[in-house]
């Protein structure tokens, strides 16, 4: 049990013993287990190198040719690219063999549908601490995170133990890649301001994507800026910069000549992150190359909140529809793993996503969080809507 979850309090840490190693089914309700869950967006799933070799060869027929509007928007807004919007072949496949070992399908990104969006404006980057800051400057604004929990969420716990805080992802030597509460601590204190908990803060990460914003927070700064939240079509046509098909939103190869285009875990996880692609962790905004509509880091370093509730057989619904028009995903969330939690989706994964564990830096696929709940490495960004010509 790491040292951090003392901080926490006797009660807690004692539930925390008891339901992480023991599995006990009686204090699975323990403050620090249950915010665990719901801000973790990755379970043990995804492609390996050799899935994607497949899935280049044999994969991708369901997609079709992306077809973008021309017209062009009447105002400029600065640091966002305009994303002209357009039909386009949303979702993932399933590649020949991609179960074979036991890894999990992404059958929540399937099956391949046509999609049309409007053109709208979207944030260069992700939002980063700066930005974030000046939004609490002018606000006043408070984060979930920094606001102790209330006992109606935790019915049995003791208030003095219930602390204001959030999740970080700690590394930590195992094999045992089933148990996420391994590298995964609730962290008294921790938040936008102290990422790492009170004894951390931004000095030097002004251009850092700010983390620790649950879907709320993120969508009172969107308000705020004159902007919203993307849906999940627009995010993924926005991804895809063009084109159709593709694995990542730089084309097919992980590395094409050899280069790294992303922020993403190399090494052994979740043990050493290498930092072959430069950062060892959360990168600044920027330090890889765009996509084709101008877009940084639309794989890797954070996930991005969508407006959209999530719900596993989404897709699957829209079966037989030729094109769907500006779709805003289900009325409700249901995720069946945790059917009494409320979820909205995440897309682009982050710089913990791996191929031994999970790589949701895949265009096509998803994930998804508890719409009040945080971590070190959940973000988002922004779109506009403005006149075309």
């Amino acid at each position: 049990m790491k040292q951090v979850i003392l901080t926490v309090g006797a009660y807690l840490f004692l539930l925390l013993i008891i339901s992480c190693n023991n599995g006990d089914t009686n204090v699975k309700k323990g403050m620090a287990k249950t915010m665990i869950d719901n801000a973790v967006s990755c379970t043990k799933m995804g492609l390996t190198p050799q899935d994607s070799i497949t899935y280049m060869r044999e994969g991708g027929k369901e997609f079709k040719p992306t077809i973008s509007n021309k017209a062009e928007p009447t105002v400029k807004e600065p640091g966002m690219a305009w994303i002209p919007g357009g039909e386009f072949s949303m979702g993932s496949v399933n590649p020949v063999g991609m179960n074979d070992g036991g890894k999990e399908a992404m059958d929540d990104a399937r099956p391949v549908h046509r999609v049309y969006v409007n053109g709208f404006y979207m944030d260069e980057t992700e939002v980063t601490n700066a930005e974030f800051a000046a939004f609490v400057k002018a606000t006043g604004y408070v984060t979930v995170a920094e606001k102790k929990p209330s006992k109606e969420e935790f019915p049995g716990v003791p208030d003095e133990d219930l602390i204001a805080g959030s999740i970080v992802f700690t590394p930590v030597s195992t094999s045992d890649l089933t148990n996420h509460y391994d590298w995964w601590n609730y962290v008294r204190g921790a938040n936008w301001k102290h990422p790492f908990g009170p004894n951390s803060d931004l000095k030097g990460k002004e251009s850092y994507p700010v983390v620790h914003v649950c879907w709320e927070d993120a969508a009172a700064y969107a308000k705020w800026a004159g902007k919203r939240l993307p849906t999940e079509a627009e995010w993924e046509f926005a991804a895809r910069g063009g084109k159709a098909g593709e694995m990542y939103t730089w084309g097919n190869q992980l590395k094409p000549n050899g280069k790294w285009m992303a922020n993403i875990y190399e090494g052994r996880f979740p043990a050493y992150d290498e930092g072959l692609d430069g950062y060892k962790g959360i990168a600044p905004v920027k330090e890889f190359p765009a996509n084709g509509y101008g877009l940084y880091d639309m794989a890797g370093n954070v996930w991005e909140w969508c407006s959209d509730w999530y719900r596993p057989d989404y897709y699957q619904s829209l079966a037989g529809e030729a094109v769907i028009k500006n779709p805003k995903g289900p009325a409700d969330s249901y995720d069946p793993a945790e059917p009494d939690q409320k979820k909205k989706v995440q897309r682009g994964g982050s710089f913990l996503c791996t191929d031994q564990y999970c790589t949701r830096y895949m265009i096509g696929s998803r994930g998804k969080g508890e719409y009040m709940s945080a971590s070190n490495h959940i973000g988002f960004r922004c779109v506009k809507d403005v006149p075309v010509k």
